[in-house]
């Protein structure tokens, strides 16, 4: 007996979703990466549980708060990206958000930049996976991330004055605006690839987790890197993250022994990957993300955000 075609169609219709509980699964998610991403360790530069690498005002307890002061501002983002189809205005309403977010911050931090670029760029991605909770799959919140870059915000100041802003001017490079308007190559071409091949070939979480972290700053034009060291530090970066990669990263003595050259080499620089460190934070949420439609109407959505946030 064939079956009706209502009762088909209506079998493949989306669920209803609950958009606040979607956006707060969603915002637990993006908490969870960023501290997963300051705990990572080891990291060249950056700060771990090691202590606060080539950084004098930052640690790994301040960054972790941070991360905690920012949740409201992703869940709020999260929150308009599924209520608002009209698109310049979900693009200043998430602008808004986010420099109401970067002032959490400060305050939380006393003054201190732990998390702007990665309110920039999370706050793009937490906003597309909301927009689409049946498309959640890290390629098509990219697109539609970098999509929502794209459109102009009339609201944001023309100059902001930031050491990044004023490297990208200075270098001629893309910086953060640049990697989310073109869709975050490097994490969509470079970091996530990279983590799931090495998970593939069995290397540890968190020796994959570098490798990714590894494949970002082979590549980036890291703005973080030129306003502390110039090109010929970006240069030193470059070329020790890829040395590490061609070693066997963190899996293999020879692997170490090139980290440990990399990393002493960027603490001489006094020199620090803050830019790569923000697209790894971006590339562990988007792994944790439901890679179907299926999935997201499943358990695994609403159980990554177990380790921090509410299950």
């Amino acid at each position: 007996m064939q079956a009706s075609p209502n009762l088909s169609i209506a079998s493949h219709r989306p669920r209803p979703v609950d958009t606040a509980a979607l956006a707060r699964r969603l915002a637990a998610l993006v908490e969870s990466a960023l501290i997963d991403e300051a705990t990572l360790s080891p990291k060249p530069g950056l700060v771990d549980m090691r202590g606060s690498g080539a950084h004098h005002d930052l640690n790994w307890a301040l960054m972790t708060h941070s991360a905690q002061a920012l949740r409201p501002a992703f869940e709020a983002m999260a929150l308009a990206g599924a209520q608002i189809e009209a698109p310049l205005a979900l693009r200043e309403r998430i602008g808004l958000l986010g420099r109401e977010g970067e002032a959490a911050m400060l305050r939380a931090t006393g003054g201190v930049n732990t998390h702007r670029g990665a309110i920039w760029a999370l706050g793009l991605l937490v906003t597309a996976a909301a927009q689409a909770p049946h498309t959640p799959d890290a390629a098509s919140v990219a697109v539609r991330a970098g999509w929502l870059a794209r459109l102009t915000d009339r609201h944001a100041p023309r100059q902001t004055g930031h050491k990044g802003e004023q490297a990208c001017n200075d270098y001629g490079v893309g910086g953060a605006k640049g990697q989310a308007r073109a869709g975050f190559p490097h994490v969509v071409n470079a970091a996530l690839p990279a983590l799931r091949h090495a998970r593939a070939a069995g290397m540890r979480e968190d020796h994959a987790r570098v490798d990714a972290l590894l494949a970002i700053m082979a590549t980036l034009d890291d703005t973080c890197v030129l306003a502390r060291g110039g090109a010929q530090a970006l240069h030193a970066v470059q070329a020790g993250a890829t040395c590490v990669r061609a070693a066997g990263g963190l899996a293999t003595q020879s692997g170490r022994r090139a980290f440990r050259l990399l990393e002493k080499t960027m603490m001489a620089r006094h020199v620090s990957s803050g830019g790569a460190a923000d697209l790894l934070a971006a590339t562990l949420f988007l792994d944790r993300l439901p890679v179907n439609a299926n999935e997201a109407d499943g358990a695994r959505f609403a159980h990554k955000e177990n380790a921090y946030g509410e299950a």
